[in-house]
């Protein structure tokens, strides 16, 4: 058996797409197995911000090194694949093959060369971004289904439309199907996938089909597959199943694009869950102007209202960016005013670092890193509490999870989650992994509750 390693950078979107390749390297006939063992070893990269792409470049120097001990193929693939081809190519001869984010159909020209104990200089195809049809990893629970791929926002800081491209919205039947084989495989939880998954646009014989459409259109789906299956041309009423999706989330909206139609189709079945990841980036109108992120401060708070007065069981997380050019003491005291006022449940934080390519690398009255470092603390700080606050206040609240995994500290307990989005600790069985459960949140650990199953 051909044995392959793989390693993932960054995002859920690539954290699908190296599902994807795993599901094609096995109808190849290929294993997963240890990084020493492996035949072919893959780093699926980012480029989004430094730290990541600093890892990546830490990794192919560290396995170009060892190809002179043992003798294996090392392909990077991803988006600094997409970003940096020829410096990777230049600086890393040890690496066999670099393919990009619209490379995708190289991948099985690859292995098939591989298999014939050869090497191709050059994979021709042309490049064009393809949706993989499975991204599911074998015996998991939960799963990503990406639904859409590419940017079309240019925010000035951001190297994602550069990488990715523009948008481009997967066919609502290749969505379905796909969710179809996730359902027959026992998966309970989907998530959707988009680098701004409210842009979803699906244009065909005249009609158009919007996200919040989409998602109609998945849960009548589910719907209907629960209740009637066809056997032997006759069709007969299904008994409710331990196997079927029952919640759905999606990753990630802009606040630009989430429309009032989102939030009632939300709000309206329990199936979508009450979470959703919403990047502020700054509480400063002028610093948002300046991102180009297309929306105020007020224009997110308002939608905050919105989604809490329709949806009030939803939880909010977001990404929050400080240090960006020109971002003064009082528009950073603007963006810790915003996080006290919405109360996220937890955030992604970061500080400015210029990426090649984008506008905001140009742009002056960079910020001291030491003042930057100060403020990242300070936000960090800030999220902190806010999180131990809203944890606090659901001790004693009581809520289904799906369980998902046993718990690292005791094989006797499980781990789970809500549609909140919060992690349980618990009792029970093993054998539970992959059911719904209810518990009520009795303590906290980190960030964690305990629960019992009531």
């Amino acid at each position: 058996m051909k044995k392959y390693y793989i390693e993932t950078y960054g995002c859920e979107m690539n954290k699908a797409e190296s599902a994807a390749m795993e599901t094609t390297l096995r109808e190849y006939g290929w294993e997963r197995s240890g990084e020493e063992e492996a035949q072919l070893v893959l780093l699926n990269t980012c480029t989004v911000r430094a730290t990541a792409e600093n890892r990546a470049w830490n990794r192919i120097r560290q396995l170009s090194a060892r190809k002179k001990e043992r003798s294996f193929v090392l392909a990077v693939v991803g988006c600094m694949a997409e970003q940096h081809k020829g410096i990777i190519q230049r600086r890393a001869p040890g690496v066999d093959y670099v393919l990009g984010t619209f490379q995708k159909q190289s991948f099985g020209l690859m292995l098939d060369v591989i298999a014939r104990g050869q090497k191709a200089e050059v994979l021709e195809e042309t490049p064009k971004y393809v949706f993989g049809a499975r991204h599911h990893e074998p015996g998991a629970f939960r799963s990503f289904v990406p639904i859409m791929h590419g940017c079309n926002n240019f925010c000035s800081y951001c190297i994602v439309p550069y990488v990715r491209g523009r948008e481009v919205s997967r066919s609502p039947a290749d969505i379905l199907r796909e969710i179809d084989q996730l359902e027959d495989l026992g998966v309970r939880e989907i998530t959707l996938l988009g680098q701004n998954v409210n842009s979803y646009r699906w244009e065909a014989e005249g009609e158009t089909l919007n996200f919040p459409g989409l998602l109609r259109m998945i849960a009548a789906h589910l719907e209907g597959r629960r209740r009637y299956r066809t056997v032997s041309g006759q069709t007969e009423e299904l008994r409710q199943h331990e196997g079927r999706i029952g919640w759905i989330r999606f990753l990630t909206s802009h606040p630009k694009d989430l429309s009032h139609e989102l939030i009632d189709v939300v709000a309206g079945n329990p199936l979508f869950c009450r979470h959703i990841h919403l990047p502020f980036q700054s509480g400063s109108d002028a610093v948002l102007a300046a991102m180009n992120r297309r929306y105020t401060r007020e224009g997110y708070l308002s939608l905050v209202e919105e989604l809490r007065e329709k949806i009030p069981q939803l939880t909010l997380s977001t990404d929050v960016l400080v240090g960006f050019p020109g971002e003064t003491e009082e528009d950073f005291e603007q963006t810790l005013d915003l996080m006290r006022r919405v109360r996220f449940s937890y955030a992604f934080m970061y500080h400015f670092n210029a990426r090649e390519g984008t506008p905001a690398a140009g742009m002056p009255n960079r910020i001291p890193d030491a003042v930057k470092k100060a403020r990242l603390a300070r936000v960090i700080a800030l999220q902190k509490e806010v999180t131990a606050s809203l944890m606090r206040e659901r001790v004693g609240q009581v809520d289904d999870v799906l369980i998902e995994g046993v718990s690292r500290r005791s094989s006797k307990e499980v781990l789970a989650r809500t549609s909140r989005d919060e992690m349980v600790v618990f009792s029970a069985s093993q054998d539970r992994i992959g059911q719904f459960a209810r518990v009520r949140l009795v303590s906290i650990t980190g960030n964690t509750f305990r629960g019992q199953e009531v």
